[in-house]
């Protein structure tokens, strides 16, 4: 597997980007999804693989993030993570694309 793009350059482009959309000439969406996508290509050497997006109950995203889900609530209680919750009747649901997105941002902002 040959990474053409190395993670020091996504870093980089984060910082170039992040003026750009403090100006509102690229959207925050968009930006999170390239720098999301310059991480893993950095890291993997290919693309994010495509994922279909579902809605994960809360033990679900813990195991995504790989922690315990106390843990989880206690840290989604602190407001660390960045995703909202969304209420299906009354389960508590997480849309699986934007656990993902944070995953991938974290390191790169």
């Amino acid at each position: 597997m040959t990474k053409l793009i190395r993670p020091q350059t996504v870093k980089l482009i984060a910082r170039l980007l992040n003026p750009l959309t403090e100006s509102n000439l690229i959207m925050v969406p968009e930006y999170r999804e390239i720098i999301a996508q310059l991480k893993y290509l950095s890291t993997h050497g290919e693309p994010l693989p495509v994922v279909v997006p579902k809605m994960i109950n809360q033990s679900e995203a813990a195991d995504m993030l790989g922690i315990s889900l106390s843990n989880f609530k206690k840290l989604e209680a602190e407001g660390a993570f960045p995703f909202k919750r969304r209420m299906v009747g009354s389960a508590v649901r997480y849309r699986n694309t934007d656990v993902l997105r944070y995953m991938f941002m974290d390191e790169a902002e």
